[in-house]
C-alpha cells in the first residue's frame, strides 16, 4: 500500500494524520487557503475528540523556521473530510484511510502495538525506579536512625540531595509552616505542641555553669529520626 499521507501515532497509541497533509493530498491548496479550508471542514467535528490543535514549523526562504498552525485529525475525521470534498481525489484518499484501518486492526499489528506499549511501560518503570532509588534508600536510612540531629545538619543533608536549603532558610520555613514557634520570647524556635505530639522534634537541654556560680539551662531543638524522614518526604518526594 503506497503511503499517500503519513500516519502518526500519539502517546496513547491513537492513529492520527496531519490536517495540512490532508489538505495537500486533496489538491485544494490552489483554490483555498488552509485556514479557511479547515474552518469550513471542521464545523461538523468536535475539538479534542476529532482533532487537536498542534503547532508545527516550516522553513522559509532565508532558512529560518517559521511556526505554522496544524491539526492532528483522527482517521474517522480525515475520512469524513475526504468524503466531503466530493472529488475523485477525495475518494482515493478515503479508500487509503480504510486500507490503513484494516491493516492497523490486523491481529499482527495489534500484537505488535501491544508489545511496543509493554516495552515503553517497562522502560518508563525502570527509569522511575532509577530516579526514586536514591531517595528511597536515603529515606529508609533516616527512618532507621535513632539519632536526633540539629536543624542545621538536616539542612546540609537536604542540600546534598539537591534542595537548596541553608540553616537559616530551613529555620524560617519550619516557623512559617507551624513546626517551630515563631513568637519572639524564651520559647522562640522551639518545637510547637503539634511537632512534639508528632514526635518530629525533641528538646535537648544542656546545663551551663557560669563564672558567677549560677547555672542556666540551654534548650536546643533537634530533629528525631521520625522527623528526619518526615521532612525528607516533604522536600524530596
Amino acid at each position: 500500500m503506497n503511503e499517500i499521507i503519513k500516519i502518526n501515532q500519539n502517546e496513547q497509541g491513537d492513529v492520527q494524520v496531519s490536517a495540512r497533509q490532508l489538505y495537500d493530498a486533496l489538491g485544494v491548496s490552489k483554490n483555498t487557503r488552509f485556514s479557511r479550508w479547515f474552518e469550513m471542514n471542521s464545523k461538523q467535528l468536535i475539538e479534542s475528540e476529532d482533532f487537536t490543535s498542534v503547532l508545527t514549523s516550516t522553513v522559509v526562504n532565508n532558512g529560518a523556521a517559521k511556526p505554522i498552525q496544524d491539526y492532528a485529525l483522527t482517521i474517522d475525521a480525515a475520512k469524513q473530510i475526504a468524503m466531503m470534498s466530493g472529488t475523485e481525489k477525495g475518494k482515493e484518499v478515503r479508500m487509503y484511510f480504510i486500507q490503513v484501518e484494516k491493516a492497523w486492526n490486523s491481529p499482527d499489528q495489534i500484537m505488535a502495538r501491544a508489545l511496543q506499549i509493554s516495552k515503553l511501560k517497562l522502560e518508563n518503570k525502570d527509569k522511575l525506579i532509577a530516579e526514586l532509588k536514591p531517595k528511597a534508600v536515603f529515606a529508609d536510612a533516616v527512618s532507621a536512625s535513632h539519632t536526633s540531629i540539629l536543624v542545621g545538619e538536616l539542612a546540609k543533608i537536604l542540600k546534598q540531595n539537591g534542595i537548596e536549603m541553608g540553616q537559616n532558610k530551613l529555620f524560617s520555613w519550619l516557623r512559617e509552616n507551624g513546626f517551630l514557634i515563631k513568637r519572639k520570647g524564651t520559647d522562640y524556635n522551639m518545637p510547637t505542641q503539634r511537632s512534639m505530639e508528632q514526635q518530629l522534634f525533641e528538646i535537648k537541654e544542656t546545663s551551663i555553669a557560669h563564672s558567677d556560680g549560677h547555672t542556666s539551662i540551654n534548650k536546643t531543638p533537634k530533629v528525631t529520626g521520625k522527623g528526619q524522614q518526615f521532612f525528607v518526604n516533604k522536600f524530596l518526594v
